[in-house]
């Protein structure tokens, strides 16, 4: 029997994310049976399970891959920092989450993202420890930055982190409320709320 590359797995599991992405964003996750799921990604439900439990895993991966991102750039900037501000660094991610939004609906799938966390403890927890992630690296942007003089330096850098992740999501509920014109100007808001 031949040996599956890996290059193949992925290419797989994208496709199903893909197809869970789109059946979530028209019917929602409660509205979706797995039936819609095999019969989006066109293949069996053997494949489709070889590969995700179930519906909760998927969802649980689509708010990974949505997330991973951000994530990633944050702690690339917490690393590197090369002169850049905390308002280059959110306005920096509101463009990646912008970038997701168009390429995959990420706004709409975040909104249902939280609203089943709310319902889902698992997924409470592996959504909130993402965020959480994404906090701590903020927090270390806010350190230097208070250490450098461009933070108050009387803040807790893990509260003025929380405050700064909360801009995140108002950008996410915004683009899923209003669409992406009425937030293309939230990047250069952000540089000027917090310049370099």
């Amino acid at each position: 029997m031949p040996k599956v590359s890996d290059e193949y797995r992925d290419a797989r599991r994208e496709q199903i994310l893909g197809a869970a992405r789109r059946v979530f964003r028209r019917n929602g996750f409660h509205a979706t049976s797995m039936q819609d799921l095999f019969a989006e990604a066109q293949l069996s439900s053997g494949a489709v399970y070889r590969y995700f439990h179930g519906k909760d895993e998927m969802v649980l991966a689509i708010a990974e891959d949505g997330i991973r991102g951000v994530i990633e750039l944050m702690a690339s900037v917490a690393r590197d920092r090369d002169g850049r501000s905390i308002g280059e660094a959110l306005a920096a991610a509101t463009e990646l989450v912008r970038e997701k939004d168009e390429q995959d609906g990420l706004a709409g799938l975040g909104i249902q993202v939280w609203g089943e966390a709310l319902r889902n403890p698992e997924l409470r927890e592996s959504f909130a420890a993402m965020l959480r992630g994404i906090k701590t690296e903020i927090a270390e942007v806010v350190r230097r930055d208070q250490a450098a003089g461009r933070l108050p330096a009387g803040v807790p850098p893990e509260d003025l982190a929380g405050v700064l992740v909360a801009v995140l999501p108002g950008v996410i509920l915004q683009l899923a409320m209003f669409g992406p014109d009425e937030s293309a100007g939230l990047p250069d808001a952000l540089r000027a709320l917090w310049p370099a």
